[in-house]
């Protein structure tokens, strides 16, 4: 591989059994997000894993607009922009010939693109850096062996190459992946489907003349009756992924003698290229009943796996470790009732059953099963070449789109509602502002430490002392006509287009920028209902019923 990971120093075991309010198990790409992400909450954080260094190989490359908005706010957004390769468009091919093109952001005023592709390791390796400035307990070479789970906390038996020791947490928080041994040691199934096609990744070094975009082949010549995509990567790295069949032979098929004539049909025999990697892989589909139990939380692949088109695998890892944050924080500081985590469940299951589905299609699609199936799909590709309304049954890997909470218990009911208002439990739409004077973006100013509330009204100084009282972050709007100091004053207009919010409306974040309520007019009694559904995480009929 051109990429040299680095190796991380290992800390010998403690003596004594310790306590610690949080630890994470797993030091990949959502582990590190979560720990980064609950210690700039302020959370003492231990991070647990049993290796010393990133992830083998480039494995999850495609980071969405979504994940791309959280890291920066963890503070890595600029640095995925300046090193990844930035897309938004696509083209599908079937056969000799390109059949459609795609683009997935075609309107302006967004910080980031639909997509930026960066080996998974460069993006750990950050992570790696930033949880050990933000004071994240990380353990290398610490192995989990043992679980023990009690009705207040979980004592963890833990392996390292000096010995063994034990520690108790308040908070176990799984984040080890497919093979998941929390999982496994507390004997959890891990229900869904196993396709039986094999995929080849060939991560290729190369200067090449392809456009930054997603090129997606039905059936081409170089790999007939199968598929094939191609990405570009940071560092001159392109991945190829090949659909080999379900009666490959994955330890043949990964050779370099059998890799190397492949890629050389696709790109011509005289295209130069070095192999830097390569990987066979199945498609899996499936899921935990629960995500928690207990005082163990399971996120990312240890709670739900997907097939890899269409990026929702570490996309959905990431929106976890986002979701579950703010609400482990809020618990252990006292601003929040435990109940607020059964939300995690309800929000997430959600979440993954919808990237399940998803993945489920996408690969019936790519991988018909019967040859009826398969002339149905040939036949939707050639419908595709000439009307814009079969495109939509095509089907290369439906990609990563952020979870909308709809049915999140949190949402407050009594919220209003007006044309084109986004739905209660979407995530926040970015847009750009200027703040006293300075060009910003919205996002930058919405969610983190706490609730914000987003107003196309004046505050008063009654309204900033109930705000401050109630530990929300206000924020005032002010339109292309009237620049106020403070306040995000919106330029081009994009933010009241965005949102569609009346003069004088207001929307409530929460602090993972998903919308909590709206209101044409807000006032303490609403807002404060609506923060007493999230902090105390149970429904308030009778509130709701005097409030309507």
């Amino acid at each position: 591989m051109k990429y040299q990971p680095p190796r991380f120093k290992t800390s010998p075991p403690p003596s004594g059994i310790h306590y610690h309010p949080v630890v994470v198990v797993g030091g990949g790409l959502v582990g590190l997000t979560l720990a980064l992400d609950l210690a700039q909450h302020g959370v003492k954080v231990t991070l647990l894993d049993d290796d010393d260094t990133v992830s083998v190989g480039s494995r999850a490359i495609c980071f969405a607009k979504r994940s791309l908005e959280i890291y920066d706010r963890l503070g890595l957004g600029d640095r995925l922009l300046g090193k990844g390769a930035t897309w938004n468009q696509g083209r599908v091919f079937f056969q000799d010939r390109e059949i459609y093109q795609f683009n997935l952001l075609p309107e302006s005023g967004h910080k980031f693109p639909a997509f930026v592709n960066l080996q998974q390791y460069h993006l750990e390796e950050w992570l790696v850096e930033a949880c050990a400035t933000a004071g994240v307990d990380l353990r290398w070479k610490h192995r989990v062996s043992g679980v023990a789970n009690d009705s207040d906390h979980v004592e963890l038996t833990v392996v390292t190459e000096a010995g063994e020791y034990r520690l108790t947490t308040g908070w176990l928080l799984a984040c080890d992946g497919a093979r998941s041994t929390i999982r496994e040691a507390m004997a959890l199934p891990f229900s869904g489907k196993v396709f039986h096609d094999h995929f080849l990744i060939a991560d290729v070094e190369m200067q090449a003349a392809f456009p930054t975009e997603r090129w997606f082949w039905f059936d081409p010549p170089f790999n007939p009756g199968q598929s094939v995509l191609l990405h570009r990567q940071a560092d001159n790295i392109w991945r190829i992924d090949f659909q080999l069949g379900a009666d490959a032979d994955p330890e043949a098929e990964r050779r370099p003698e059998r890799v190397i004539p492949r890629i050389k049909a696709m790109l011509g025999p005289e295209a130069p290229f070095t192999l830097d990697w390569v990987s066979v892989y199945t498609f899996r589909c499936r899921r935990l009943e629960k995500f928690i139990h207990g005082r163990t939380v399971f996120v990312g692949d240890a709670a739900h796996q997907v097939s890899p088109f269409g990026a929702r695998g570490g996309n959905g890892g990431i929106q976890d470790a986002d979701n579950l944050a703010w609400k482990i924080a809020a618990i252990l500081d006292g601003r929040a009732s435990p109940a607020l985590l059964a939300s995690y469940d309800a929000e997430r299951i959600a979440a993954a059953d919808e990237n399940i589905l998803h993945s489920t299609r996408s690969t019936d699609f790519i991988t018909p099963k019967s040859e009826a199936i398969r002339a149905y799909r040939d036949a939707t590709l050639l419908l595709a070449e000439h009307f814009e309304f079969a495109r939509k049954f095509v089907n290369s890997g439906r990609l990563s789109l952020p979870a909308i909470l709809t049915h999140s218990p949190l949402n407050d009911p009594l919220s209003d509602t007006w044309p084109g208002a986004p739905p209660l439990g979407s995530p926040a739409l970015d847009a750009p502002i200027m703040v006293d004077g300075k060009a910003d973006w919205l996002l930058r100013h919405i969610g983190g430490a706490q609730c914000t509330l987003l107003s196309f009204a004046p505050f008063g100084a009654d309204d900033l002392a109930a705000l401050a009282k109630l530990r929300v972050a206000g924020l005032e709007v002010t339109p292309p006509a009237r620049a106020c100091a403070g306040a995000a004053y919106d330029h081009e207009g994009l933010v009241a287009a965005r949102y569609g919010t009346p003069e004088g409306g207001a929307i409530l974040f929460r602090p993972d920028q998903h919308i909590l309520a709206r209101w044409r007019r807000w006032d303490v009694d609403r807002l404060a209902h609506a923060l007493d559904r999230v902090f105390a995480a149970m429904p308030l009929p009778a509130a709701e019923a005097s409030l309507a």
